[in-house]
């Protein structure tokens, strides 16, 4: 069972992300679709007692932040990724101003979301990070970087 930790401001293609690579293998646990932090706490849960795989894909920009799903993530025998997503707020906000009206982000949170980044560490709990950045021709670029390894790859 794997836990993926998404990290990144609004904007950075966390969700386009996910639809490409964990669609059909992690659940996807969002707080703009749920709403609440008790409904995500439920679907969360249900996860790890279902042994499912998932994706929290949530800004996640601090280590509190993070710490929440990663004790119990560990606690239940998950293997735990980061995924780091990398982007300017310039960029995001121009990604952000293509969205339909409904998803769109003031551009002052997204700016507040960049100021509070911290990048992850394996000191966190994270067996891998990966960091995630769009390309100028759109695709995506992941670089994993495991306690022992790292590798590049474009998508």
């Amino acid at each position: 069972m794997e836990a993926v930790i998404f990290i990144g401001i609004q904007g950075s293609g966390k969700s386009t992300f996910y639809r490409e690579r964990f669609f059909d293998t992690h659940v996807r646990i969002n707080l703009d679709m749920l709403r609440t932090r008790h409904r995500e706490k439920i679907l969360f849960n249900a996860c790890l007692s279902a042994q499912q795989s998932f994706v929290i894909d949530n800004t996640n920009p601090t280590k509190t932040d993070r710490a929440r799903y990663i004790s119990p993530a560990r606690a239940a025998g998950c293997r735990i990724a980061a995924y780091l997503f990398k982007s300017s707020v310039r960029d995001a906000i121009q990604r952000n101003n293509q969205r339909n009206l409904k998803a769109k982000v003031p551009p002052g949170a997204i700016a507040a979301t960049f100021k509070r980044l911290e990048p992850p560490s394996l000191e966190e709990g994270f067996d891998e990070i990966v960091t995630v950045e769009i390309a100028p021709e759109g695709k995506f670029l992941v670089t994993r970087t495991a306690p022992r390894s790292a590798s590049a790859e474009q998508i």
